[in-house]
């Protein structure tokens, strides 16, 4: 066996406690629950279990607790896949020791919450994490030692809601706009089923009264880049506005086509921001002002409620905003 193929020894129990300066028995009642065990002892311990990167043996761990390891991640059936999210859940929970497995559940908050119960009854898995909203009185009638968490960020139809609809970056937006002298704006809207495109809107037409600012008008898109040419393409020559609020950067990418198309410069003569940094944000020609969204923290942090709530593991959150905005090249001051 090549020395690139040696298996990697797994780190023992007994060198977490010796790290520590603890008995392999404390870390062993660490591993099953926090609770009463001294704020300096649990500092220590955490701090061996970093520096080893140990994890705990998922198969001998059931053989003598009868606990599985597993943790499920519950969808709604899935319009489309929240795979950043996913990814940022199954991360913390690996971190802590379990394996995840997602199930995507039909269905109503009704129909999903007794299917979850029949889940939890299963003993198939330790804990439950649910990414849309069920009843609330399902955790009155939980079996003993069954955790859900419910992080209710999606509805049934997996749109938004909760934090995701957060709008204030449009706020910030068009601050650093009207700072930069823009005085005449456009929002080209998302699909208002969605609660994220009405809490953009409202917060679009807020902002813009608030500060005083003129708006050509809100354009009810639907998300895709057609509805961006189309509302570019639309306006009064008379009454160009000078930025463009975007509900999305495939709505953005469209605003600047139209734009192109009436021979208008971006951002010399229109400045356009969009929302969600998809990754060909960054080189198009302007590179995109946008909003990115912290998925993969906004899912971490769900799982690690759950986590805590199975045996009081304390683990990092995610250190990032859900919103930030970044500036690129799309956005400049107005002209005079």
């Amino acid at each position: 066996m090549t020395e690139s193929s040696t298996p990697v020894r797994r780190p023992t129990m007994k060198e977490v406690a010796r790290l520590a300066g603890v008995s392999h028995q404390t870390v062993s009642r660490y591993l099953r629950s926090r609770e009463g065990l001294k704020p300096s002892t649990l500092a220590r311990i955490d701090a061996a279990v970093r520096e080893l990167d140990y994890r705990p043996n998922l198969v001998a761990r059931s053989m003598r607790t009868r606990r599985t390891g597993r943790l499920a991640l519950v969808l709604p059936t899935m319009v489309f896949s929240p795979a950043r999210m996913l990814a940022g859940a199954a991360a913390a929970a690996h971190e802590a020791g379990y394996a995840v497995e997602v199930v995507s559940l039909e269905g109503g908050a009704q129909a999903r919450a007794e299917r979850m119960l029949e889940l939890a009854d299963s003993g198939q898995v330790e804990g439950i994490l649910a990414l849309a909203p069920i009843q609330a009185a399902v955790e009155d009638r939980l079996p003993h030692g069954a955790a859900i968490v419910v992080s209710a960020d999606f509805d049934d139809e997996m749109r938004g809601i909760g934090e995701l609809a957060d709008a204030s970056p449009v706020i910030e937006m068009i601050e650093r706009l009207a700072e930069l002298g823009h005085r005449r704006f456009l929002h080209v809207a998302g699909d208002l089923q969605f609660a994220s495109a009405r809490s953009r809107k409202a917060a679009y037409l807020e902002t813009v009264a608030r500060l005083g600012l003129e708006s050509v008008g809100v354009v009810d898109g639907d998300w895709s880049g057609d509805s961006g040419v189309a509302a570019i393409r639309a306006l009064d020559a008379e009454r160009m506005p000078t930025a463009v609020i975007a509900a999305n950067d495939c709505v953005a990418a469209g605003v600047i086509r139209g734009a192109k198309d009436r021979g208008l410069d971006v951002p010399g003569d229109l400045s356009v921001t969009g929302w969600d940094n998809n990754d060909i944000c960054q080189y198009l020609p302007p590179s995109l002002t946008t909003v990115h969204v912290d998925l993969e923290g906004l899912g971490r942090n769900a799982m690690l409620r759950l986590v805590k709530a199975i045996n009081g593991l304390d683990l990092e959150p995610s250190p990032h905003p859900l919103n930030t905005v970044i500036w690129r090249e799309s956005v400049a001051a107005a002209r005079s």
